[in-house]
């Protein structure tokens, strides 16, 4: 990049211009907008001209005392359409329009930048950027397969994919941010505080663009989900509801029509090699002491998939757009959380940066990141640990796959055994160790990219009701994906069979599945089930903020306590095919003093005698009397 100095201004979205100047719709500024009194004053502009900005001399200036041109940079490339304007808000700036100026010496042009710099909404830290914690329950949605509530902006014109097909799983169906919200009541209902939904940003991908994770346009939310204001919308029906918001971050890649990779700022704003070179998906490359380098930069550089190219966050410009971005988001949406996509692919020490400028802005934020790796050690490498290593990340928690891959799914799987069944689960908690806060990792049963867990159970209703109460009282933060409680199932084979509609979220379906009138007894017995118990999740202390305690399981039996000074809560799994009887001298330490116990699903009551019999596949949630 070459580098000139100069004063000038913040951000631009409303371009005004002279008679010599460039054409209007010919400039776009990135960040679109800005923010009055943010910590970081701070802000580097991206001008993007796709015609071109020929002449290698320019001035720019500010036009406004509340914003100070620091210097601006030209990216070395044969186009040049590009021009990077770094600039400084005063700590006192006053929201409103700001006018910066750049003059173009050779051909005599110049543009006035109009730039934005708004107030910040009175409600964020308040309603507004709460932080997602154990006290939440995570609702995952794919928004195209959820609800369709405005069939108007089923299909966009001018956009590469027209496809608009249910009966295909990789075709669009539809669904939108609004028929998300139509349906917040049912969300609340069934003891939902949070939602995650997959990538809402614009994907103008020729095809697969259903699943969100190949953006084309960072500062655009997709048309077809129904754009910013739909999603303005659902936010702010949201935090009036006191639920929350969490968005999915892409930083590794973008999809291979981007504006950005179709038309380089350079040549290194992307990872490029003499030969298509795909990640080899190996995360154990990052913390293997005896790696070689070219593996670990196949691992870091290669990309993800052909459509979707490899980001160079080492650029400091790649990295400037993205962490702007991200505060953007933040700020302009009211956001509560950030799920963090392909974690391990990223550059990390890109992500420390970018994790420590959401926190210093946001401190009550939480992120999470993707690790979809094997083995504890693995896992908790990218989340804040206790190891003693040369890399030390920042990020506050992961999706817990080890719990779910060699947690509860062997332990509804397998038969019983020293290191196998509830077994598995057992041990694999027992390494929480190893994380400064077991409290922020999410928990989960299946995802977008998992098979359900209906079908990973073998159809056994039973065991999803032990892994659906394990889910609603373990430590961490539990997210359910959308339709679990209402007994969708499939196998990922391929992803599109995990990734159905919501019976009832398009007109004319055969059943309405957000009803009671919809579901079958089997659907309604097990959606009132979950209901049960994330409602009363919602009122314990134990449950939200307690400890937890677990006895090394025996005849098959796993027993877990979760505690504080208000309540106890005391978890039996049995997930076997036979009753099993247990002794509750052995659990003294937690049981002294209680006499009774409320099961919570069916609200029995019964005695806590000598013993207690479990019944087969059952995992009963008491709270102790």
């Amino acid at each position: 990049m070459k580098l000139f100095s100069c004063q000038w201004l913040v951000a631009a979205c409303c371009l005004l211009f002279t008679a010599d100047a460039w054409a209007q719709s010919d400039v776009k500024v990135y960040p679109t907008h800005w923010w009055t009194g943010m910590k970081n004053r701070k802000l580097q502009l991206m001008v993007y001209r796709p015609t071109g900005l020929t002449s290698t001399q320019f001035s720019v200036s500010s036009g406004s005392p509340d914003v100070k041109v620091l210097k601006f940079n030209r990216p070395d490339q044969v186009k040049r359409h590009y021009l990077f304007i770094d600039l400084e808000i005063a700590p006192n700036a006053k929201p409103g329009i700001k006018e910066i100026t750049i003059v173009n010496f050779i051909r005599s042009e110049h543009v006035k930048i109009q730039y934005e710099l708004k107030a910040r909404n009175p409600e964020t830290g308040k309603t507004r950027n709460q932080g997602i914690t154990s006290e939440d329950l995570i609702y995952l949605i794919m928004p195209d397969r959820f609800s369709n509530g405005d069939p108007t902006n089923d299909r966009i014109a001018g956009l590469r994919d027209q496809s608009l097909n249910r009966a295909e799983i990789f075709d669009r169906h539809g669904g939108d941010l609004k028929g998300i919200e139509n349906h917040l009541d049912y969300l609340q209902d069934l003891g939902v505080t949070a939602l995650w939904l997959n990538p809402v940003l614009q994907n103008d991908m020729p095809q697969r663009t259903e699943h969100g994770y190949a953006a084309t346009d960072h500062y655009t939310i997709e048309p077809r989900l129904g754009g910013a204001a739909a999603y303005h919308s659902l936010s702010n029906a949201l935090h009036k509801r006191g639920m929350k918001l969490i968005q999915d971050a892409v930083y590794n890649h973008v999809g291979i029509e981007h504006f950005l990779f179709r038309d380089l700022p350079d040549s290194s704003w992307f990872h490029f090699w003499p030969n298509y070179t795909n990640t080899t998906y190996k995360d154990q490359v990052l913390m293997d002491p005896y790696v070689s380098a070219i593996d670990k930069k196949k691992m870091s550089d290669g990309w993800f998939v052909p459509s979707m190219p490899d980001l160079n966050q080492k650029n400091p410009f790649v990295a400037n757009f993205l962490i702007q971005h991200a505060i953007w988001c933040t700020e302009e949406f009211g956001l509560d959380g950030w799920r963090i996509d392909t974690y391990a692919y990223n550059d990390l020490e890109f992500m420390n940066r970018c994790n420590k400028a959401l926190l210093d802005q946001y401190p009550t934020l939480h992120i999470f990141g993707e690790t979809w790796v094997h083995g504890i050690p693995n896992q908790s490498f990218f989340a804040e640990n206790v190891y003693q290593i040369p890399f030390k990340s920042n990020l506050p928690a992961v999706t817990d796959f080890q719990l779910n891959l060699y947690g509860i799914t062997p332990a509804l799987n397998q038969p019983f055994g020293w290191t196998e069944g509830v077994n598995r689960l057992y041990l694999t908690a027992s390494n929480d160790f190893v994380y400064k806060h077991p409290m922020k990792q999410v928990i989960f049963l299946d995802n977008h990219d998992l098979s359900r867990f209906l079908s990973i159970v073998n159809d056994d209703v039973k065991k999803l009701k032990i892994g659906l109460a394990w889910l609603l009282t373990f430590r961490g933060i539990p997210q359910l994906y959308y339709g679990t409680e209402v007994m969708m199932k499939n196998h990922a084979n391929p992803d599109g069979l995990v990734r159905l509609d919501f019976p009832g979220g398009w007109p004319g379906d055969a059943a309405n599945k957000f009803t009671a009138g919809g579901r079958t007894s089997d659907e309604d017995n097990l959606f009132n089930y979950t209901r049960a118990l994330a409602q009363f999740r919602k009122s314990s202390s134990a449950i939200k903020t307690g400890k937890l305690m677990q006895y090394v399981p025996e005849d098959g039996v796993y027993v877990y306590f979760r505690y504080d000074a208000q309540q106890t809560v005391m978890c039996i799994m049995n997930p076997s095919d036979d009753t099993k009887e247990i002794s509750t001298a052995r659990f003294e330490e937690r049981l002294k003093g209680f006499t009774k116990a409320r099961e919570v699903a069916t609200n029995e009551f019964l005695s806590l005698g000598s013993t207690l019999k479990i019944p087969a596949k059952t995992q009963w949630v008491l709270e102790l009397k």
